[in-house]
C-alpha cells in the first residue's frame, strides 16, 4: 500500500538504499535528512508498505525542479524497492502516484538520472514511457 514516510521507516530505507541502490548511508545521515525533508513542500516522499505488517518495501522520492531554462517539472531522486519485491508492480505504483502528484501541481515532466550500469533499471523506465533524451557526464567537487 501507498503511504507517507515515517521516521520508523528509517532502518529499511537504509537497507533499501543499500540493497536495492548500493549506497550504504548510516542511520543517523538517514534520520536527519528524512526528518528535514518531509515537511519540506519541494520534496516529495512516498512509500510502499506491506499492507499486513506496515513494514517498507519501497520508497520513491522526488523535488520540485524548476529552472530559468524549463518549466516545471518534478526530478526523481531516488526510486528504490527491496530487491526481493521487485518486479510485482511496487516501482510502478510509486511512479503513477508521482505522475498524478505532478498533474495536479502543474508540471510538465518527470526527470530522472540512472547510472549507466543499471540496464535493468532503463528497461523498466523505457517500458514506463519514460525516454532516454541524453547521455551527461556528473561532475563533483566534494567540499
Amino acid at each position: 500500500m501507498l503511504r507517507p514516510l515515517h521516521q520508523a521507516d528509517c532502518q529499511a530505507i537504509c537497507d533499501i538504499n543499500d540493497q536495492a541502490l548500493g549506497y550504504k548511508v548510516s542511520l543517523e545521515l538517514t534520520t536527519s535528512q528524512l526528518e528535514k525533508l518531509r515537511f519540506d513542500k519541494h520534496h516529495y516522499l512516498l512509500g510502499y508498505a506491506d499492507a499486513k505488517t506496515n513494514l517498507l518495501l519501497g520508497y520513491l522520492h522526488a523535488e520540485c525542479y524548476e529552472s530559468l531554462y524549463s518549466e516545471k517539472g518534478f526530478n526523481i531522486l531516488a526510486l528504490a524497492v527491496k530487491p526481493d519485491h521487485q518486479g510485482r508492480g511496487i516501482g510502478r505504483r510509486l511512479l503513477a502516484a508521482l505522475e498524478k502528484k505532478a498533474r495536479q501541481e502543474k508540471a510538465s515532466f518527470i526527470r530522472l538520472n540512472s547510472a549507466s550500469h543499471r540496464t535493468e533499471a532503463h528497461a523498466f523506465y523505457r517500458k514506463l514511457s519514460y525516454v532516454d533524451d541524453k547521455t551527461q557526464l556528473r561532475f563533483m567537487k566534494l567540499l
